[in-house]
C-alpha cells in the first residue's frame, strides 16, 4: 500500500510539475493585442439569444452613434487600439462582398429578404441603422444616420490597406471562400490587410487553400483541439487540430487547460499557433462573447501573447492602454 502511495504521489506530482504554469516562460508582451468584433459597435442584451433573434431591437442606451460593419466604426476601433477588426461578408447578385452581418435585411434595415439575394447597388440605397432601438421600438435612435453606409468588402480594404481585419462567413458555401482569395489575388496590396477568416467550414477552407497565409479556424477544428487537449494535454501532447490555426478560448474555460497560462502559451506557440481569448460562457452566443469590461480585461493573464476578443473597443483599448504606462 505504502508503495502504491509512493508511486502515485511521484505520478500526480510529475503531472503537476509537467503542467507548471510557473516553470514556463512569461511571454515578453508589452501591450494586449486586441480584435475589435464588428469595429465599434452598439451592444446587446444577450440574455436568451437564439439565432433568430434581432439584436438591433435590444440595444443598450447608445452612448456613440457609430454602427457595425461600416467604414467610420472600423476607423473608430482602429483609433481606439484594435489591432484587427472582425467583419462579416455576403455575397450580392452582382459579384460583390457586402460587409454586413445579417442573413436577412429585415432586422436592421428597411429592406427585406436574404442579404444575398440583391446587388450592391440596392444594398447601398438602405439605412442600416434603421432598426436599432433601446426602449422597444418607441425610438429609433439611428435610424437615418446609415443611409448608404453597408460597403463592400474592396472599399474597406481599399480604405484601410495598411491594417488587418478577419473575415466571418456567414455560410456554408465554398464560392465565397474562392471570392475573397480572388479579390486579394486581384489586389496583392491587400494581402496582408485580410490577415484572417472563419465562419463557415467550407468556404473557410477554400480560402486557405487559395491563400495558404491565411491565418483561420474552424468550428469543427476547435472543437477537436480543445477536447483532445483537454483530454491528453497532461502529457504535453498538443493535438494535430490544435497545430498552425488560431485557437479561440472562452476566459472562464481557459483554467481547465493544462498549464494554464503560461505553459499552455508556449505549448500552442510551439505548434504554430496562437490563442485568441474570449469572453466568458454565459455570456451569450460563445462565439461572440467577448472581453468588454474591466473585470472581465484583470482576469486575462500578464504577459498574455495571443489576441483578445472585444465587442468595446472604444472601452477596453484606452483602459488597456493606462493600465500599461500605470506605475507598477
Amino acid at each position: 500500500m505504502k508503495r502504491a502511495l509512493l508511486v502515485l504521489a511521484i505520478l500526480v506530482g510529475t503531472i503537476y510539475l509537467w503542467n507548471a504554469s510557473w516553470l514556463a516562460t512569461v511571454p515578453a508582451v508589452a501591450d494586449l493585442r486586441f480584435v475589435a468584433h464588428r469595429g465599434v459597435h452598439q451592444t446587446f442584451h444577450r440574455e436568451g439569444l437564439t439565432g433568430e433573434t434581432c439584436t438591433a431591437e435590444r440595444i443598450h442606451p447608445p452612448t456613440h452613434a457609430l454602427i457595425e460593419n461600416t467604414l467610420p466604426a472600423m476607423r473608430a476601433a482602429f483609433a481606439a487600439g484594435a489591432e484587427i477588426v472582425e467583419l462579416d461578408v455576403h455575397p450580392t447578385t452582382d459579384g460583390k462582398l457586402a460587409v454586413f452581418h445579417d442573413w436577412t435585411l429585415d432586422c436592421r434595415t428597411e429592406g427585406k429578404g436574404r442579404t444575398r439575394d440583391h446587388d450592391m447597388a440596392y444594398l447601398k440605397t438602405l439605412d442600416v441603422g434603421y432598426g436599432y432601438t433601446a426602449d422597444g421600438g418607441r425610438t429609433f435612435p439611428l435610424r437615418g444616420q446609415g443611409v448608404g453606409l453597408m460597403p463592400t468588402l474592396d472599399e474597406v480594404l481599399a480604405a484601410f490597406p495598411d491594417k488587418k481585419f478577419i473575415v466571418n462567413f456567414k455560410s456554408n458555401e465554398a464560392r465565397e471562400g474562392d471570392m475573397l482569395a480572388a479579390l486579394v489575388e486581384e489586389n496583392p496590396v491587400w494581402r496582408m490587410a485580410v490577415w484572417g477568416a472563419y465562419g463557415g467550414d467550407p468556404p473557410t477552407l477554400a480560402a486557405k487553400a487559395h491563400l495558404p497565409e491565411l491565418n483561420i479556424w474552424t468550428r469543427t477544428g476547435l472543437k477537436s483541439c480543445l477536447t483532445q487537449y483537454i483530454a491528453l494535454g497532461w502529457t504535453g501532447y498538443v493535438p494535430a487540430a490544435c497545430r498552425n490555426t488560431q485557437v479561440m478560448v472562452l476566459i472562464n474555460i481557459a483554467p481547465w487547460l493544462w498549464g494554464w497560462p503560461n505553459r499552455t502559451q508556449q505549448r500552442i506557440a510551439d505548434a504554430g499557433s496562437q490563442i485568441i481569448l474570449l469572453g466568458p460562457y454565459g455570456a451569450g452566443d460563445p462565439g461572440t462573447a467577448g472581453i468588454d469590461d474591466v473585470p472581465t480585461l484583470s482576469k486575462v493573464p500578464r504577459g498574455f501573447g495571443g489576441l483578445v476578443w472585444t465587442n468595446r473597443i472604444e472601452s477596453i483599448g484606452p483602459q488597456a492602454r493606462a493600465a500599461s504606462v500605470a506605475p507598477k
